[in-house]
């Protein structure tokens, strides 16, 4: 093989032995994953409060346009509402959009925390003894 195409990179692959049995690299891993998790419920805790928070702020600016476009219709007042009404639309057009940025965040953030119970359960069944198999269950695996 030449020098030119020989590859010294090694993928993850390779090393997939390897990560099992390195105590301090799990051990860390799991440091990681214990500082994270506490943070990461904590933060969505907190934005389904903001969303739940939004939706009822949309849902009182929408019962605000509509009395005022009811006073406005039954009252002919010098006063012209329809200037607020339009504030309060886009304010509402405004509230749609953060409730969208916070649902996608607290989709990612569902994602990290499926993330970190998938790792913790796969760390906790590579660190769990297996079950002691009988040379007839393993010969027939339909008796498990």
């Amino acid at each position: 093989m030449d020098l030119d195409t020989e590859s010294t990179t090694t993928s993850i692959d390779d090393k997939t032995e390897d990560f099992c049995e390195n105590p301090t690299r799990d051990t860390l891993a799991e440091g990681l994953m214990c500082l994270l998790k506490p943070t990461i419920d904590q933060l969505d805790e907190r934005v389904r409060a903001t969303r739940i928070s939004q939706v009822e702020l949309k849902q009182q600016i929408e019962g605000l346009a509509e009395e005022l476009k009811k006073i406005s219709e039954s009252q002919q007042c010098p006063l012209d509402l329809d200037l607020y009404v339009r504030k309060l639309i886009n304010a509402k057009l405004k509230v749609t959009v953060v409730s969208n940025i916070l649902q996608t965040a607290q989709d990612r953030l569902n994602k990290v925390h499926q993330q970190i119970a998938r790792e913790q359960s796969r760390r906790r069944a590579l660190l769990e003894p297996s079950p002691i198999t009988t040379p007839l269950e393993a010969a027939n695996p339909s008796i498990q």
